[in-house]
């Protein structure tokens, strides 16, 4: 099945391709979600319309993802999360959390821009990419912390209660001698 993309889809091809693309991914996946047109000569001249005006617009929107570029450079995020002895988290970061950072400083970023290769396991600082268009690209600091640990200080509450006790058999024992 021959389509026209409406849309950038990855992997196939950026807006006004004619591509060919198997049945069931054109009918079931590209035509309902309005990314493609079955290639006929009707929508193939509707197209070469779409082309001119989509030419102005990717013009118009690099230049806005470049403008968002430049603010997003010096945005640094920062995540506290419980974690293990190694630094593990037991959780993770993920790109959501990274959007919703973002947003929290203004900034509204679809999580599917965020490319992260898998979510933030670890503690430690990270740069992380955001393609805001096709070949303009963002990178932002995200440093991941470990939560401070109420396990400790509740261990050392633990030893305090435990030094209390022991010591007091201990001076009853030393009065009684």
């Amino acid at each position: 099945m021959e389509v026209i993309l409406k849309e950038d889809v990855a992997n196939l091809g950026h807006r006004g391709d004619v591509v060919k693309v198997a049945d069931g991914y054109g009918r079931n996946f590209l035509l309902p979600r309005k990314l493609a047109l079955q290639a006929t000569l009707e929508n193939k001249a509707v197209i070469e319309q779409m082309k001119t005006a989509a030419a102005r617009r990717s013009a118009t929107e690099k230049a806005v993802a470049e403008e968002l570029v430049a603010k997003l450079e010096p945005v640094a995020l920062s995540f506290t999360r419980k974690s293990g002895e190694a630094g593990h988290l037991f959780g993770s970061v993920t790109s959501a959390d990274i959007a919703a950072g973002l947003e929290a400083k203004g900034f509204e970023i679809d999580r599917r821009k965020i490319q992260l290769d898998e979510p933030l396991k670890t503690v430690g600082d990270f740069t992380v990419a955001i393609k805001l268009y096709r070949e303009v690209t963002a990178h932002i600091k995200v440093t991941v912390l470990a939560e401070a640990s109420t396990e400790v200080s509740a261990e050392a509450s633990a030893e305090a209660a435990a030094g209390t006790s022991v010591s007091e058999p201990v001076a009853e024992a030393a009065a009684a001698e």
